[in-house]
Parts: C-alpha cells; sequence; structure tokens
C-alpha cells in the first residue's frame, strides 16, 4: 500500500491524464481518429473517493474531446485541459475547491508534473513513469498509468483518511 505524506485529511485527488490515467500509448482508429485507453478500475476508484468526500481534478495539457467525454461519463469534479502551466494551474484549482496545497495528493508521470511535486502533500508516480519523476516521487505504485495505478491511489487515500476522521 502506498504511503502518503500529507499530515491531515486528504481533500483533493489531482491527476495529470495521458500517462496516469491513461497507458500513455497513442491510438489511431482506421479514419485517423484519436483513441484512448482507460482503466475502468481506475475509474471506479475514482467514484469512491468522491462517495468519501474527496474531491477529484483532472490537469493536462492534452485539449481532447475523448478525456472530456471520459471526465464527463464519471462525473468527475474539476477538469483543466490544454494547460501550459500545471503548478499555477493547481493553485488556483485548490482555491476554488476550498483546500490547501498539503491537503492534495497529486499523480504524475512526467518532467512537466515535476513543477507541483514540492507544492503538494503527496507527490505520486506511476511505475511506469520517466525515471526522474520516480526518483522525485514520495510514492510508486506498483501498476503503471492506465492500468490500475490511479485505483491504488485512491485506495491509499481512503485508508489514509480512516486515520484523520
Amino acid at each position: 500500500m502506498i504511503e502518503l505524506r500529507n499530515q491531515g485529511r486528504v481533500k483533493l485527488l489531482a491527476t495529470d491524464v495521458d500517462g496516469v490515467m491513461t497507458d500513455g500509448g497513442m491510438y489511431f482508429g482506421p479514419n485517423g481518429q484519436a483513441i484512448k485507453r482507460f482503466d475502468v478500475k481506475d475509474g471506479y476508484g475514482l467514484k469512491m473517493l468522491q462517495s468519501n468526500g474527496v474531491q477529484v481534478a483532472w490537469i493536462t495539457a492534452d485539449d481532447s474531446a475523448i478525456t472530456r467525454a471520459r471526465f464527463a461519463a464519471l462525473g468527475l469534479d474539476v477538469l483543466r485541459d490544454g494547460v501550459r502551466h500545471k503548478a499555477e494551474t493547481l493553485e488556483a484549482v485548490a482555491s476554488e475547491m476550498g483546500c490547501e496545497l498539503g491537503e492534495i495528493v497529486y499523480v504524475g508521470d512526467d518532467m512537466n508534473d515535476l513543477v507541483v511535486a514540492e507544492l503538494v502533500g503527496t507527490f505520486v508516480a506511476p511505475a511506469d513513469a520517466a525515471a526522474a519523476v520516480k526518483e522525485k516521487a514520495d510514492a510508486v505504485t506498483e501498476k503503471a498509468g492506465g492500468h490500475g495505478a490511479v485505483r491504488e491511489v485512491c485506495e491509499a487515500i481512503i485508508e489514509h483518511n480512516k486515520g484523520h476522521e
């Protein structure tokens, strides 16, 4: 089980999308349309978090109709896509959601996610994240991005919050 370093209750899980919620692959259908693979276990984990009072935000540089459709289907709290400045965006989301940066767990897989590593309570990397990201992470999942990594984090947050009620 992942150990979180948040001092108190986790109020927000923020994640990147490609390489975290998806397997990071670029797939194209016969007509050139982009296709992404999301793991249903991750989606269910996010719904479990919400039912336990934890908000969920997706913060991604990608601007994708597929991402927006999956986000809407899950009924999550905040989506910021087309993001160029993740730290500034995360700070704004935290303010909007009424939480402190230390009450956030962030999951990221690549170099552009490192800008938030020092800001949040716990920075988590999927097992297949870039080496520099795993080195900087507070925790690394057993599962790869798009293959249950987010579910591991969701379960860790629920367990962590039980001890901070």
